[in-house]
């Protein structure tokens, strides 16, 4: 294949078969896919070996890549949910008479081709092609090599269903992960109307710096949790122990631990030992680097200025050591990728002032930042965490694949 051309003019046809679709039709046609996912469970897994066995066992994405039955299952019921959620097209939002008349209306439509480019996730395959059926979009996958086989079998099962209805199975394609292609994609802009990257800040930043269509980032997490002089210190490190254990190669896992100096020692004595359980290696400025030696912590590094702002993906993190309120802000400042951030304190004038101040996309008070989530915010399945501030930030989940459109009925009037 010398160029995507013909798989561009393909989706981009496909639109007007999917926005003829009824409710009910896109419910039974979720339905189907949930079933198909569950019917090909042993197929599916076979598949994902295959791209399994050819990643390192070192590679931080490996749990990324990995499906399961269990894995499976939640996918198929993350496609029924997308089913009973309602289609955020063709929704009135205003409307008015003017003086002369006309009618005036304005209403949610789909975007039309929806362009995604990811890495190491065939989950990211359902849900974008569920949630864009719901909406009635047309989708666009460009996974990455590392989930080549797995993708391929995944988008031959969603065509299979769409088949299965008479649907043009061009609304959802897997474009080819060759690199060569990736030009072509990015300036399509007669065809795609918008490009959503979601993988590594290297990825997001090619994609931004080179693509004509419009761009929506789903950004890098680089995750503070700021542990403020008054904080609860057993909660402090309840929260900052599940931010980056319970699954460190997600975005919205801890990367850096700020704290105060007044608590720094007595934190760490808590902390230190719930991290350990885990092997986390830390990369500890010069305060906390002698206050953890000391505790004769294993996995400890001497921190560089490149470990702060660095989403490590792994079981690893940084400490940075701050006098005050402050300077901790001033660290997330520099710092921060504006995905989520939170503060553990029971000053509360501290916690309203981070909530106020801090930007990203989600801020949290004593709690762990694990939560930023579609489905957890009660949004149903995602594309991805938007870190920017146009059209959507926060979880981009199904409400936000619509636009709008002004609707003007005239009975002959001029201007």
């Amino acid at each position: 294949m010398e160029s995507i051309q013909s798989l561009l003019e393909q989706a981009s046809e496909a639109t007007i078969a999917v926005k003829r679709l009824s409710d009910d039709k896109k419910e039974d046609i979720l339905r189907a896919l949930a079933a198909k996912l569950r019917a090909n469970i042993v197929s599916i897994l076979a598949e994902n070996q295959l791209d399994l066995d050819r990643m390192p066992d070192t590679d931080p994405k490996k749990d990324r890549l990995l499906l399961t039955a269990a894995r499976i299952e939640d996918l198929a019921k993350s496609v029924e949910e997308i089913a009973a959620l309602p289609d955020p097209s063709n929704r009135l939002l205003s409307e008015k008479i003017l003086d002369n008349g006309l009618l005036v209306q304005k209403i949610t439509v789909p975007l039309g081709v929806v362009g995604v480019i990811y890495e190491s996730r065939p989950n990211v395959t359902v849900d974008v092609a569920a949630l864009c059926i719901q909406s009635g979009n047309v989708c666009l996958l460009r996974g990455g090599t590392d989930a080549f086989c797995t993708n391929s079998y995944l988008v031959a099962l969603i065509q299979e269903v769409l088949a299965s209805f008479d649907l043009d199975v061009s609304i959802v394609q897997l474009l080819p992960t060759d690199r060569k292609f990736m030009p072509e994609l990015l300036t399509a802009t007669k065809y795609v109307d918008i490009l959503i990257p979601r993988g590594s800040q290297q990825l997001i930043d090619y994609v931004r710096e080179h693509a004509s269509v419009p761009v929506i980032e789903t950004g890098a997490g680089v995750c503070h949790t700021y542990v403020e002089a008054s904080a609860n210190l057993e909660n402090a490190a309840n929260i900052v122990t599940n931010a980056k254990v319970t699954r460190p190669s997600v975005c919205n896992s801890l990367d850096t631990v700020i704290a105060d100096r007044e608590i720094l020692k007595p934190l760490l004595n808590i902390l230190a030992p719930k991290l350990q359980a885990y092997q986390v290696e830390i990369f500890a400025d010069p305060e906390s680097y002698l206050i953890l030696k000391g505790l004769e912590y294993p996995y400890l590094k001497e921190a560089v200025e490149e470990d702060f702002g660095r989403e490590f993906l792994d079981f690893k993190c940084s400490v940075k050591t701050v006098d005050n309120f402050d300077e901790a802000m001033k660290h997330i400042r520099k710092f921060s990728s504006k995905h989520s951030e939170a503060i553990v304190s029971s000053n509360m004038e501290y916690c309203e002032r981070f909530l106020n101040e801090v930007d990203a996309a989600a801020v949290y008070t004593n709690a762990s930042t694990r939560f930023t989530d579609g489905g957890v915010f009660g949004l149903g399945a995602e594309i991805g965490i938007s870190t920017q501030k146009l059209h959507a930030r926060g979880p981009f989940a199904l409400e936000k694949l619509v636009t709008e459109k002004w609707i003007v009925r005239g009975s002959g009037q001029v201007r």
